[in-house]
């Protein structure tokens, strides 16, 4: 079993930035991507972000040049950056990982951009 905490969310202003991180615990060895979803009220679990261990990274069309993702494989943490937020942003944002072939989801972080 792999856990998965994360932290970072809030409130932040349209324009703004703010950092999420997430951290697993378990059974962390082979654990190949981990990365982010969102999901708002109503609607399907998109993709945010996903790394895989050797550092290459996806990202969902709608975030692509605003946000960064990165992960330290030593700690097994994952970080999204996100900048240039907007009310679109707003959602819960879910915590991935991928070990030998098994989804994990951490519990989400809800963040929120003010106008």
């Amino acid at each position: 079993q792999v856990q998965l905490v994360e932290s970072g969310g809030g409130l932040v202003q349209a324009g703004g930035s703010q950092r999420l991180s997430c951290a697993a615990s378990g059974r962390t060895s082979s654990i190949n991507t981990m990365g982010w979803y969102r999901q708002g009220p109503g609607k399907q679990r998109a993709l945010v972000a996903t790394i895989s261990t050797d550092g290459s990274a996806k990202y969902g069309d709608s975030v692509k040049g605003r946000f960064g993702i990165s992960r330290d494989n030593g700690q097994n943490t994952v970080y999204l950056q996100m900048n240039s937020l907007n009310s679109d942003d707003t959602d819960v944002y879910y915590c991935y990982a991928l070990r030998r072939g098994v989804s994990y989801w951490g519990q989400g972080t809800q963040v929120t951009v003010s106008s």
